[in-house]
């Protein structure tokens, strides 16, 4: 008896970007299984095709996957489409004017998905993450859902890693999130934190073991303020965390999971806010961002929302509005 495979779809990735980040995330997928096809895209063909030929000589050892070096032809038939790409600070230059190159290179790549007529879902990674989610929403013309941002993702999983090694519990037993930007601004929600099943406060009044419960938390969430600092200024640049970040939102989206992520979304009257994009948590489907799930915040909480989304929207005023790329 022949299959019948006229319902069945590719899992066809395309990562645009073949830096540490986009390479390190290829090889997460590939060894997860997540994706049927691998395509990897960069303006530096040599750095790309060596890459692409260094994961795929690695196919023995992980689930079957198709890897090779893409064109923006495959942007026609992926499942999801992953932008990593960016250009660097350089020398003298503003953070506004990083911003803006960065805002020509997304507009030029969204341009090249539409024109394509891609039924893609869109991640952006390059930063500053929020800022170019929301320039590349505004210029694809979608409905929101389908472009989303890795927003605080990583940041909320660097939340739980220090909860969790602060109380000598197992991660997995830890549920927090950071909301607000990718950036100096983001805010820990310890409203939404609980700890086995138990609200943090709750949890801490039962542990008793710190003396001052309000100075380890400030403690904890400017330590995941800086972790990135940290990490850059000892090796250069973060790749790990991020690429198993980026899996985790891949495989919410390539296997409908409908997981809840603080992904960067459009906000479009959530929490009183709209026009900017930032992360909070959001169920994450095949369709991208299917639902903003409003939390109810304190009103301290609600206010550091109010100030993130504020920072973003005054670097989104200052960028060039005729949107050339």
């Amino acid at each position: 008896m022949e299959m019948d495979t006229g319902h069945w779809k590719s899992r066809k990735v395309a990562i645009v970007g073949a830096g540490a980040v986009g390479s390190t995330f290829a090889y997460t997928l590939a060894e997860r299984g997540l994706a049927d096809e691998i395509v990897l895209l960069d303006a530096n063909r040599e750095l790309v095709m060596g890459q692409a030929l260094d994961l795929a000589q690695g196919q023995a050892f992980f689930p079957s996957t198709q890897i090779r070096v893409g064109q923006p032809s495959d942007y026609a038939d992926a499942s999801l489409i992953v932008i990593t790409a960016g250009a660097k600070q350089q020398p003298g230059e503003s953070r506004l004017e990083l911003v803006q190159r960065n805002a020509v290179i997304v507009r030029s790549l969204i341009d090249d998905i539409v024109r394509r007529n891609s039924p893609a879902v869109v991640l952006i990674v390059s930063n500053p993450v929020d800022v170019l989610t929301y320039v590349a929403h505004q210029r694809s013309g979608w409905k929101r859902g389908r472009i989303m941002g890795s927003g605080t993702v990583l940041d909320s999983a660097r939340f739980r890693h220090l909860l969790a090694r602060h109380c000598g519990v197992d991660v997995h037993n830890v549920h927090a999130q950071i909301m607000g930007e990718h950036g100096d601004s983001e805010f820990a929600a310890w409203s939404l934190a609980n700890m086995a099943g138990m609200p943090i406060d709750q949890y801490c009044r039962t542990c008793a073991k710190c003396e001052d419960w309000h100075a380890v938390r400030r403690g904890v969430a400017e330590e995941v303020r800086h972790s990135a600092y940290h990490i850059i200024d000892y090796k250069g640049a973060t790749w790990f965390a991020v690429a198993l970040a980026l899996a985790q939102i891949a495989g919410a989206i390539l296997r409908n999971q409908r997981s809840v992520l603080t992904v960067s979304a459009v906000l479009e009257g959530e929490y009183g806010l709209s026009g900017v994009s930032l992360g909070v948590p959001s169920i994450v489907s095949s369709k991208g961002v299917e639902q903003v799930l409003e939390a109810e915040l304190p009103p301290d909480e609600q206010q550091a929302l109010a100030k993130s989304a504020g920072t973003l929207r005054e670097i989104i005023a200052k960028l060039d509005p005729s949107g050339a790329p």
